[in-house]
């Protein structure tokens, strides 16, 4: 099984193959290589829909360039624990931070912070930390941070010596998923002016009420699933009220 990183030509029939709708399986078995390389491979570059073989291999190399020059500080400031290869993580992360920018994140940078977040078994890190991890600028990571913060997909924590922590935990997704609901929550208070406004009669008025009764549908239904499954995955052995048991 060859190995090294991906050739152009490579990059090409993953993406012909991607077009004719293969598995990441068999475009593996075609070019004999492992699954997990060509899942990383189409994950990292846009995901199944987005690959294109030219931008995926102008990617890599501009990686390759800045990992090159950087990577003497990297393994000074990124010690790994518990015999992780580094380079097995940094895999992962990229792929990762990817995943989370398809399902809705703006870009790659609030992406990298979030993973950088939860890929650190304190689950807590400084600004300073984040810029050293990321290699990126103080603003590139305070920017991001804010907006994870408005999303409640992190918390800041007051750390030794006055200097903020943000902070992931268990209840970070409970608290996003509730944002969520009051963002969708907000589109439905909306669509419900417009039929009032457009007269109840009316297809468009129809159309407005169809959204606002799905997504009070949906609403309703994640708020109350984010609460159950809350108090089934995070509440402690022991904690169970008497009137529960």
């Amino acid at each position: 099984m060859p190995g090294g990183r991906l050739t152009q030509q490579e990059r090409q029939q993953i993406a012909l193959g991607l077009a004719d709708g293969l598995a990441y399986a068999e475009i593996a078995r075609r070019l004999d290589r492992p699954t997990s390389t060509i899942t990383r491979e189409v994950m990292r570059n846009g995901g199944p829909t987005a690959y294109r073989a030219d931008l995926a291999h102008r990617a890599t190399e501009r990686r390759a360039h800045r990992r090159s020059k950087a990577a003497p500080r990297e393994a000074e400031a990124i010690p790994q624990a518990h015999g992780r290869d580094a380079g097995a993580v940094r895999e992962y992360e990229e792929a990762f931070a990817t995943v989370l920018m398809q399902s809705g994140l703006p870009n790659r940078m609030m992406s990298r912070v979030l993973v950088c977040l939860y890929t650190t078994d304190t689950g807590s890190l400084t600004a300073s930390e984040l810029v050293q991890r990321l290699q990126v600028s103080p603003a590139s990571v305070s920017k991001a941070i804010a907006f994870l913060e408005s999303q409640g997909l992190v918390r800041r924590e007051r750390g030794e010596g006055r200097r903020e922590r943000y902070v992931v935990d268990d209840d970070v997704w409970y608290q996003a998923t509730l944002a969520s609901a009051r963002s969708s929550a907000r589109l439905v208070e909306t669509a419900r002016q417009g039929v009032g406004i457009l007269g109840a009669d009316t297809p468009a008025a129809a159309r407005l009420e169809n959204i606002a009764r799905f997504l009070d549908f949906i609403t309703e239904s994640i708020t109350r699933a984010a609460e159950q499954a809350r108090e089934v995955l995070y509440t402690k052995p022991g904690t169970t009220s008497d009137s529960t048991t």
